[in-house]
């Protein structure tokens, strides 16, 4: 009788392959078939996709028939599944308490603040390391994005590979909409608007920390409105980043004069309110809609952590005023940022032209063009905040350009 690898082997592609590689189809199902393999046997037409040959490139879809030809999987170096981490008891009903809803597509938690997303130098605990406990004989869940350590909210885990491909490529064309609470120093003077500034790793900090770089930075936006205030102490705001930036919250937040309570990373000292308010941090992943893959969208709101509530309650607010926020513009994509970083950069050579020319002529503030109003690197509340329909800026100010055209001051004749 032959053996299994003499024999050609028939699979459908399930609903999870959806529009995947026939060679990422092969990582995920038949891990021992190495890429050189699958290569030559789809290059001599041994694999057949409903009958047809296929190329390595070639997207898979559901309920197709891929024909496999025998052998090939006793690959050197093959890799056994990684062997599940026996969990304990605490942590078994930690992830239990976690869940907000769940399917066979996705598991979507409300992380507890202090709960890191991912694990790290000194780290005994953290999301990652519980996803065991939601399939204890299936595929393990996955990560397809995360929170800070000290954010709490919506956290989205992915229960399958194929769908763990379509809610990843939700979060990278930033088509999933995320709304999150937060309480803030002081009252910003612009009920809403949006902040727009550019963020970079601040050199000096190993990459743990951003901080605004209006020249080197990639750009981000929020949309803020705030919900009430407590007099001028605290503002309960409503956030909206439409960008993906690290800390990119926190750091708007703070760099137009109102960070978040409790972040001292960022707000330094000025970051806490006395008396009965908590220490921690008050930020919270209030609400995620994205598209799932059954095609209806998926809308999950996760309730405040105990902190956050009792804050809330001492400040005078109440969660009842947190009506959703009003659609907004389009999030940003990767074209736009394109677009938008040329034509930064193409703003900075401009205007260093124009210092240059102002230092070889010797003019003044006074008798030439002054340096732009908000311009330099100080960290002035108003800079990057923009009033009214979101996206909108103050138009610049028109009037005679330089060179040709110029009017002729009085008692001088034109040049020859």
């Amino acid at each position: 009788m032959a053996g299994n690898d003499d024999i050609v082997r028939q699979f459908t592609v399930g609903h999870d392959d959806e529009g995947v590689r026939l060679d990422r189809w092969f990582k995920r199902h038949l891990p021992k078939v190495g890429f050189a393999m699958v290569s030559r046997w789809a290059r001599t037409g041994q694999i057949r996709v409903d009958g047809k040959r296929a190329d390595v490139d070639t997207r898979l879809t559901a309920g197709q028939v891929l024909r496999v030809p025998p052998g090939g999987e006793a690959r050197p170096g093959g890799q056994a599944p990684r062997p599940k981490r026996e969990l304990t008891e605490e942590e078994l009903e930690l992830a239990d308490q976690m869940v907000l809803t769940q399917d066979r597509a996705a598991i979507v938690l409300n992380k507890p603040p202090g709960l890191a997303t991912q694990g790290g130098s000194g780290m005994k605990q953290h999301v990652d390391g519980l996803l065991d406990a939601y399939a204890p004989d299936g595929p393990r869940p996955r990560l397809v994005h995360r929170l800070d350590k000290d954010t709490s909210g919506v956290l989205l885990i992915a229960r399958t590979p194929g769908s763990a491909a379509y809610f990843s490529k939700r979060f990278s064309g930033r088509s999933a909409q995320k709304i999150y609470w937060a309480l803030v120093m002081g009252v910003p003077n612009i009920d809403d608007g949006m902040i727009e500034l550019p963020l970079a790793k601040q050199p000096g900090t190993g990459g743990e920390k951003m901080h605004v770089d209006e020249e080197n930075g990639q750009s981000a936006r929020t949309r803020f409105r705030v919900l009430d205030r407590a007099g001028n102490r605290a503002a309960w705001v409503e956030l909206h980043p439409l960008t993906g930036r690290t800390h990119q919250l926190r750091v708007h937040m703070a760099a137009i004069g109102h960070p978040i309570v409790g972040d001292g990373k960022y707000g330094g000292q000025d970051a806490f309110l006395s008396g009965t308010i908590s220490r921690k941090m008050h930020l919270h992943a209030r609400r995620l809609i994205i598209e799932h893959p059954d095609g209806a969208p998926l809308d999950v709101t996760a309730p405040l952590p105990e902190h956050f509530a009792n804050s809330m309650e001492n400040l005078g607010f109440d969660e009842a005023d947190g009506a959703e926020l009003p659609p907004g513009p389009a999030p940003i994509t990767k074209e736009d940022e394109k677009r938008a970083a040329k034509q930064h950069s193409k703003q900075i050579r401009k205007e260093r032209r124009g210092e240059r020319r102002t230092r070889t002529t010797g003019r003044s503030e006074e008798g030439g063009r002054g340096p732009r109003a908000g311009g330099g690197k100080g960290k002035t509340p108003g800079k990057g905040l923009h009033k009214g329909p979101p996206g909108t800026r103050v138009p610049k100010k028109s009037g005679p350009k330089k060179g040709k055209g110029s009017p002729v001051p009085k008692g001088k004749a034109p040049k020859r």
